[in-house]
């Protein structure tokens, strides 16, 4: 039976994660998060740490020497004013680095970064090539700096999750459906995009093949996480709708402009809109990533969009 630390279990990614392996697998879990679980019956395998505090996250990894290790844990919203903001990120992974070295009996580590490393649209020559728009982005820079340069001896892999989506899940991606859900999505013609999303328990399948893959095929690899074929927008609201019973009407693209202005406007005095510069942006950017590197060790996703869909509006009609 293997032993697993899960650090950010009580996140969106790591919520499903922990169910997944309870249904799946024989082993034993413990779960590292400064929040709650979100599920109550995940009590039994979680810790209240906060990975910026070294002695306490090293007490707890070094008393129980795990096998595996699924780092996860993060600021991840873009709510930071400085880069200190987001010092889970850098500390919270040099001080993991340092308590795993402490406990000595990690034979495998999966360390959790972001597609945002690079702002929507640019594609980089490798995975040394950063490009980051946000303070978020870049304290993920530094994660995978960090990581690269302690060249832990253990079996270790970078993972770059897109826009991951499903039951669970929270700001920004759960805008998307709610937005659609309370018709206040309009399609905008030939500016609707195609991006890299993926949905959660698609993401998860591709964690545990790095995990079981042999040591020499993933070692030292950094790999995007996501579905192989990119998201028409359009084709995605519409699905949604669809099953909810809804008619997304076409507006003008001038009109986006106007309502991103507005919002810019608002987001000063400090009131929330549904769209700013910033989201419209975002929404006319294709951002597509090179999966090949993770299709080659998880070639057939288990769930496909249309079922994804199905299963996260259940879950927001049951839960929100």
């Amino acid at each position: 039976m293997k032993k697993i630390l899960i650090t950010g279990g009580s996140g969106f990614i790591g919520t499903n994660l922990i169910e997944h392996l309870l249904k799946k697998i024989d082993a034993e879990l413990l779960t590292l998060d400064i929040n709650e679980p979100k599920i109550d019956s995940h009590n039994r395998f979680w810790k209240r740490v906060d990975i910026r505090e070294y002695e306490e996250l090293r007490e707890k990894i070094v008393e129980y020497k795990p096998d595996i290790v699924i780092h996860l844990a993060a600021r991840t919203d873009l709510r930071g004013l400085t880069l200190k903001d987001y010092d889970a990120n850098m500390t919270g992974v040099s001080n993991l680095l340092k308590a795993i070295d402490e406990a000595g009996t990690v034979q495998k580590a999966v360390f959790a970064s972001s597609m945002y490393v690079c702002e929507p649209g640019y594609m980089p020559k490798d995975f040394e090539d950063y490009a980051p728009h946000t303070l978020y982005g870049e304290s993920k820079v530094e994660t995978e700096r960090r990581i690269k340069k302690a060249n832990p001896s253990y079996t270790w892999s970078i993972i770059r999750p897109t826009s991951i989506w499903g039951p669970w899940f929270g700001e920004p991606y759960d805008k998307f459906f709610h937005i659609v859900m309370n018709r206040m999505y309009f399609h905008m013609g030939k500016k609707a995009c195609k991006k890299t999303y993926g949905y959660v328990d698609n993401a998860i399948y591709q964690i545990e093949s790095i995990l079981k893959a042999e040591s020499e095929k993933v070692n030292r690899n950094v790999y995007y996480l996501g579905d192989y074929e990119a998201y028409s927008i359009t084709d995605w609201a519409n699905e949604i709708a669809n099953i909810e019973g809804i008619k997304i009407p076409h507006v003008p693209y001038f009109c986006f402009r106007w309502m991103g202005y507005v919002g810019d406007c608002l987001k000063k005095i400090g009131i929330a809109f549904p769209m700013t510069s910033f989201r419209l942006h975002n929404m006319t950017t294709d951002n597509v990533h090179n999966l090949e590197p993770i299709k080659s060790i998880a070639p057939h996703l288990p769930i496909s969009r249309v079922e994804g869909t199905k299963v996260t509006l259940d879950w927001i009609h049951k839960y929100e």
